[in-house]
């Protein structure tokens, strides 16, 4: 009883702590329909999205390490033979020479590919089918409806995970007029290879999937279109117009396609095999495990009083409501100190709680098993994959019924439901899948299933708020602090709302502890959220931006450990770069191309136009520096950081070539990333390259070690191609001038040496950072949600605090067909990526303070929309950890803890004050920087 009254005590406590910061909650009055309406809840390693239906609750869970594919070499054998062949062709100006030849011979290999052009072939013979679905006559009475087309595959209109043969019809007439006129069928995109119908005969298409259909063809009525579909992974089907308004259609050769009869509409499907063979992929997916579903006994006509929300704070999500007079209470957290999904339901009347519980997956090879206590096991495999997991999921319940019945445990007036679930998979690492998921899954239980959900959620808070307490941040209450999370989503950029901002900030903190604790694998593309089986990009890890991204407010807004995982898969990424860096180049070192997966595959994949990048190494290296010099951690740079980051700089120093042209030394071959295809040269390159050397000829002085290696970088970073100023006055992208100022592209990635590098700065290149504002100038505002985050920077960097917080204002803008925010204020690329919100965040915290000079600048970019602040916890470069308070624009008070004892150089409004600190120093100053204690 005593330990019990602690705990009240302990959780007590912890709620007058958060009630200390209020607006710490994204909260809604009505549940969530769609996935990104859902609130995500995560511990590293599984992740969760609650939906707090009513009637249904819907709980989707993801486990960090259930991604496709399996251990193997990504590696092309060869291909360093014909590296001299592709730099001489871009070096005459045969660009398209260049990537065919590196297409054929230089991109990495794909996985195996299974017997495709014997199921194909069976497919054409019509197995598994009666009669002929090509026919105007074949009888489709029996079959079902999808609705074509569906620009985002057939999976985006309900059939996830639908891969293989799959046929489509529907039956149209004409007017008369038509009938002895030549006539397009135009479907704009098919994804997956396509045989067209009309009739029962075959039609042909161009490259533009219109297809000719003879006059004479077409009959009076009853006209049928049939399209066989063979998909074998990604999203399939008819995919139409992205454009909506545009539609798919049939229409006269001699008209111009306005008068065109529409096919809109919903489509007869078979489906004829949906067992395709492996199709060969350059990489993986990151995978969803499964759902947990309460279906609940209410009268939804007597519902009042909904509330969902997620308290960041805590980072439990909770579900209120009443159902005539009894009101209900759904707690949901992810325990990281007990690995489970935690769900509590209760009543505020006894006996009242009443439910179904059941788990499913998307996995086609899946299988539920229940047991009388009402525990239940989910176990799953992954398709043509090496993975395999086990979810297990446990109940209790304080008075009431339970039973189980077709597969589902069934609830019966309880007074309170208690459900953990736990997962894991066969994964141990990137080159070892023997892990048993069973035994991993059930040591869980066995540890912590015993625990009450108090004791769960008290070590959940402790360990939880460990991260989350580090920093504080207030800006001006506004009048919308108190409406609904989509509502302000909806206001923001109409009026003041700077609390939102706020929120917003802590918010992505808690992305960031959700998806990355020490010990786990770094947060992807989503984070560690993911539903489909066939997920944008994979979900994977693209390094030629957004894996970066996820991590720019790890020190800087004070959760430094959660950069672990990023180090531990350089680590891993160093071991399989240096196999690439052989057989690709034959040099020495490591390298890393544009992406990467859970199995660490680092040779180039996709397409030679953009994927042969070759400095990912170079700007995961800036991660370990820049950590060094948050922390000033010596023993981190000497046993974990240098190493790696000397052997990437040893990669480009054999790397490197002499331009002939201009007598500098170039990257060759790369591009500019996603954007001008194979050249040599791209400034990106250059900054991330010079910025690599320049850190290890730095680390190497600070451990007094390798003086030889460390004048052999010092000789050849003077020789690397400097950035140049071009024709507009912008900084070029590309060796030779031919940057386009009308040019939207998303990517900026020739600022990088802006933010976040700091090699172009305003105090020592003042022309060049001129020029690199012109460059942002001509790109634009416009962009997609990653883009938008790392332009809020960089105007942050360019000291125009407007500018940036009027990008803020279009970041947090509700989604629609572009960029912006869902309701669950997920980062709409769009699709969802969540390295928008890491972006977002790092970049408000960049407005308010900058420490990539030698100076750290308190206020350098505040915006007229800020004019009022506490923030508490803010890291600056030199192991400083700072306090500042600002009013009607102007600094009242900094305070600087000196974690490292470095001199401390402060700067505001041109004031400096430049001092020596002691360790564990603090220092106080005023609006004058004047020291006040």
């Amino acid at each position: 009883m005593l330990r019990r009254w602690n705990i009240c005590i302990l959780l007590i406590l912890l709620s007058q702590l958060t009630n200390a910061q209020d607006n710490l909650s994204l909260w809604y009055k009505q549940p969530a329909v769609r996935w990104t309406d859902a609130l995500p809840l995560g511990n590293g390693r599984i992740g969760a999205m609650v939906f707090g239906d009513v009637k249904e609750d819907r709980i989707q869970f993801n486990e960090e390490t259930l991604w496709t594919g399996e251990p193997r070499d990504y590696t092309r054998p060869g291909a360093a033979q014909y590296l001299d062949t592709i730099r001489q062709l871009i070096a005459q100006g045969k660009q398209k020479e260049a990537e065919a030849l590196a297409e054929l011979h230089f991109m990495g290999s794909k996985s195996t590919e299974g017997k495709t052009a014997e199921w194909e072939k069976q497919i054409l013979s019509r197995q598994g089918l009666k009669g002929n679905p090509a026919l105007s006559d074949y009888d489709d009475a029996k079959w079902k409806t999808m609705p074509v087309p569906s620009y985002e595959g057939w999976e985006s209109a309900g059939f996830e995970g639908l891969d293989g043969a799959v046929w489509v019809r529907t039956r149209f007439s004409v007017p008369d007029q038509w009938l002895k006129q030549e006539t397009i069928l135009d479907l704009n995109r098919v994804r997956g290879d396509d045989y067209v119908y009309i009739n029962g005969q075959p039609v042909k298409r161009n490259d533009q999937y219109k297809y000719n259909i003879p006059a004479g063809l077409l009959k009076k009525r009853n006209n049928t279109i049939a399209v066989l579909v063979l998909n074998y992974f990604d999203k399939g089907g008819v995919a139409g117009y992205k454009d909506t308004t545009k539609k798919i259609g049939i229409y006269p050769v001699s008209s111009s396609g306005n008068d065109r009869l529409v096919l809109n509409g919903n489509w007869k499907y078979f489906i004829q095999d949906d067992n395709p063979p492996p199709a060969p992929r350059y990489q993986a997916d990151y995978q969803p495990f499964g759902d947990l579903w309460l279906r609940f006994f209410h009268n939804e006509k007597m519902i009042t009083g909904y509330r969902r929300s997620l308290d960041i704070s805590k980072a439990i999500s909770y579900t209120t409501y009443k159902s005539g007079d009894t009101t209900f209470r759904r707690e949901y957290l992810v325990s990281q100190p007990d690995q489970l999904l935690a769900v509590k339901l209760d009543a505020d009347r006894a006996r009242s709680v009443s439910l179904q519980i059941a788990l499913t997956s998307p996995h086609k090879i899946a299988e539920v098993r229940t047991r009388p206590d009402g525990s239940m096991t989910l176990k799953v495999q992954v398709r043509n994959g090496a993975l395999k997991g086990q979810a297990d999921l446990q109940v209790k319940i304080r008075n009431g019924k339970l039973s189980v019945k077709d597969k589902r445990v069934v609830i019966e007036k309880a007074d309170e439901v208690i459900i953990y679930l736990t997962a894991a998979t066969n994964y141990r690492n990137y080159n070892d899948v023997s892990a048993d998921p069973a035994k991993l899954s059930a040591t869980v239980m066995q540890q912590h299933g015993r625990r009450s959900f108090d004791q769960v959620e008290a070590a959940h808070l402790a360990e939880y708020r460990a991260y989350y307490d580090r920093f504080f941040v207030e800006f001006d209450k506004s009048l919308n602090d108190h409406i609904p999370t989509d509502e302000r989503l909806a206001n923001f950029a109409k009026a003041p709302d700077p609390s939102f901002a706020a929120l917003y900030m802590q918010y992505g903190r808690y992305l960031l502890i959700a998806s990355s604790r020490p010990g786990t694998r770094p947060a992807n593309l989503q984070g560690i959220w993911n539903d489909l089986l066939q997920p944008p990009w994979g979900s994977k890890y693209t390094t030629n931006i957004n894996l970066e991204m996820n991590y720019w407010p790890a020190e800087l807004l004070n959760l430094s450990p959660l950069h672990e995982p990023l180090f531990n898969m350089i680590k891993e990424l160093a071991e399989t770069g240096r196999h690439t860096a052989k057989v690709h180049y034959n040099m020495p070192g490591w390298v890393l191309h544009h992406n990467t997966d859970l199995w660490r595959g680092t040779a180039p994949i996709n397409a030679a136009n953009h994927g042969i990048w070759v400095t990912g190494g170079a700007w995961l290296c800036d991660h370990l520096w820049e950590h060094y010099r948050y922390t000033k951690d010596i023993d981190f740079l000497s046993e974990k950081a240098y190493p790696l980051m000397k052997e990437a700089a040893l990669f480009f120093q054999h790397f490197l070539i002499r331009d002939p042209k201009t007598g500098w030394m170039i990257s060759t071959p790369s591009n500019s990333p996603e954007h001008g295809g194979l050249v040599a040269g791209p400034a990106m390159d250059h900054q991330l390259i010079r910025n690599l050397f320049r850190q290890v000829i730095s680390a190497s002085e600070i451990l007094n070690k390798d003086a030889v290696f460390r004048d052999s970088l010092k000789k050849q970073l003077t020789q690397i191609a400097p950035d140049q100023i071009g024709r507009f006055g912008q900084l070029q992208e590309w060796l030779e001038d031919k940057d386009d100022k009308n040019d939207k592209h998303r990517h900026v990635s020739h600022l990088w040496a802006v933010y976040p590098g700091s090699e172009i700065n305003a105090d020592e290149q003042p022309a060049l950072w001129k020029a690199a504002q012109q460059s942002l100038l001509f790109r634009g505002d416009e962009a997609t949600g990653w883009s938008l985050g790392w332009k809020i920077n960089l105007w942050a960097r360019f000291l125009d605090g407007n500018h940036a917080f009027k990008l803020i204002k279009m970041l947090l803008s509700p989604a629609g067909n572009g960029a912006g925010s869902y309701t669950n204020l997920f980062d709409a690329h769009p699709p969802f990526q969540i390295d928008g919100n890491f972006g977002g965040a790092a970049g408000i915290a960049e407005m308010l303070l900058q420490s990539h000079t030698k100076y750290i600048d308190i206020l350098p970019a505040l915006p007229a929309e800020l004019p009022e602040g506490t923030i508490r916890g803010l890291c600056a470069r030199g192991g400083f950890v700072i306090d500042i308070d600002w009013k009607n624009g102007a600094l009242v008070q900094a305070k600087i803890v000196s974690n490292a004892g470095d001199t401390l150089r402060l700067r505001y409004k041109g004031q400096v004050k430049e001092l020596p600190t002691a360790k564990a120093g603090v220092y106080i100053f005023d609006s004058n920087l004047k020291r006040i204690n």
